[in-house]
């Protein structure tokens, strides 16, 4: 005789058997197309709020590896960076870069707000969202998600040029950059451009945003110069320590679990099984090129350096994390690996080199982004079946165009207004010389005594 606990048994039982065979089938199908758009959107907004502390994490590195009497100027840098990008993005950079591009760029219509539809859905008859806009996801959703993307490259610039450059044509080189080069560049790859038809591939901007960042922070540290006594006379190079180390280390921490947001979010949508199972997968190929650039920088700096440096191995996991960013959709996570490891590697050459060359980097952003940038872009043809001669032309245009517009820019404000600090401010601190006020008010600044030696050193 059945009992009530055998028949709810049975009855779990039966449930339990019908979820099964039902799997399979409800993991395929897609969410209805207005609750597809609420997680596209929503996913948007999250991923780009990441991204924006990425910002944070940049001005942390920034802080942490100068000295103590310049780090007040820093911060404003960071700041002004972000509040200049962000409007001039909206004023007309976001059109020049996905509205109506052509090949090489798109309109020149001034700002870009939300859509007749979508104030359709804000008025009060507005109820169905699926008839109002776009049904993939709401558009200033994307535009936030993409705003920010274009200050991480502004802060490759920021960082290049630590305890040396002026504010205010540093902030006016933000604007120019907004205008002049990153949509441009994003255009040509993203919005539908010239590189896009030909095939060329970068998820989320190895090369749009990291070699593009890196090509004028390349040009921006020839055109200001090296800081003083940076360099000895017989051209080897004068180490300046950081002045706190465990805040550079929170901003790697800070960007590393940013980049889940600059990649997982270039994913794109989040409405079906198969895109949350892609994600999942650009997320986890994320952490495993972070960790294994760190551990190449880590094994490695004491055969290439003679020395463990943790500063080369914090930059090896960012170097691992600009390379990935290319493809990490890739489903070998053992490729994964292998291309953060190889940023990991090049990310210590590229800083002897530049040392070699005499250009003077604050914070390692060139080496890391630039060797990161190119190995990852061309690292896409050996995972997937992408021509590496389109990638190829793909590095060698973008790194052309921002290098040289970058340089223009830098040398046409050199020429106006000048842009280095003088050597005077330089010496005191550019916190007390230009703003007036010190970051650490509580301890004495020491004299450097090569600020006293000669000047030409």
């Amino acid at each position: 005789m059945m009992t009530t606990t055998n028949i709810r048994l049975l009855l779990s039982a039966i449930a339990l058997v019908l979820a099964v065979v039902a799997y399979p089938c409800a993991v395929q199908a897609k969410v209805d197309a207005e609750f597809g758009s609420h997680l596209n959107s929503f996913s948007f907004m999250v991923w780009g709020a990441f991204v924006m502390w990425m910002c944070a994490g940049f001005c942390m590195i920034e802080s942490g590896s100068v000295r103590t009497k310049n780090v007040s100027l820093i911060c404003l840098k960071n700041l002004g960076l972000y509040a200049i990008a962000a409007l001039t993005y909206y004023i007309l950079g976001y059109n020049l870069m996905y509205v109506d591009v052509g090949d090489f760029i798109g309109t020149f219509q001034f700002l870009y707000n939300p859509s007749e539809a979508e104030m359709l859905v804000q008025s009060e008859n507005g109820n169905m969202i699926t008839t109002a806009i776009n049904p993939q996801y709401s558009p200033m959703s994307l535009w936030l998600f993409q705003m920010v993307f274009l200050t991480t490259t502004i802060s490759i610039v920021s960082g290049s040029l630590a305890e040396r450059v002026k504010i205010w044509p540093f902030l006016i080189f933000v604007l120019l950059h907004t205008l002049l080069i990153y949509p441009i560049v994003g255009a040509w790859a993203w919005g539908g451009g010239w590189l896009h038809q030909l095939g060329f591939k970068d998820f989320a901007g190895s090369s749009v945003v990291h070699t593009t960042g890196a090509a004028s922070a390349l040009a921006a540290a020839i055109v200001v110069g090296a800081r003083s006594h940076r360099f000895r006379a017989d051209g080897t190079v004068r180490p300046i320590p950081p002045s706190n180390v465990l805040v550079v280390t929170l901003g790697v921490f800070i960007l590393w679990l940013g980049w889940f947001g600059f990649n997982g979010g270039s994913q794109f949508s989040l409405d079906s099984a198969r895109s949350v199972v892609a994600m999942s997968i650009v997320i986890v190929n994320t952490n495993l090129a972070a960790g294994a650039g760190t551990l190449v920088a880590l094994a490695l700096s004491r055969v290439i350096l003679r020395r463990m440096d943790l500063m080369i191995v914090l930059n090896g996991a960012v170097a691992g994390l600009v390379a990935i960013s290319a493809a990490p959709d890739i489903l070998n996570h053992n490729l994964a690996i292998v291309v953060g490891g190889v940023g990991g590697l090049l990310s210590i050459f590229g800083v002897k080199l530049l040392e070699r060359l005499r250009i003077d980097d604050g914070v390692g952003a060139i080496p890391v982004h630039l060797s990161g940038g190119i190995w990852g872009t061309l690292a896409v043809s050996i995972s997937q079946p992408i021509d590496i001669f389109v990638q190829l032309t793909g590095v060698i245009s973008i790194f052309a165009y921002s290098f040289i517009a970058a340089f223009v820019i830098w040398k046409g404000l050199d020429l106006l207004v000048g842009v280095r600090a003088s050597y005077a401010a330089e010496k005191e601190g550019l916190d007390s010389a230009l703003l007036h006020i010190y970051s650490y008010p509580e301890f004495m600044l020491m004299p450097e005594r090569d600020f006293d030696d000669n000047r030409a050193s």
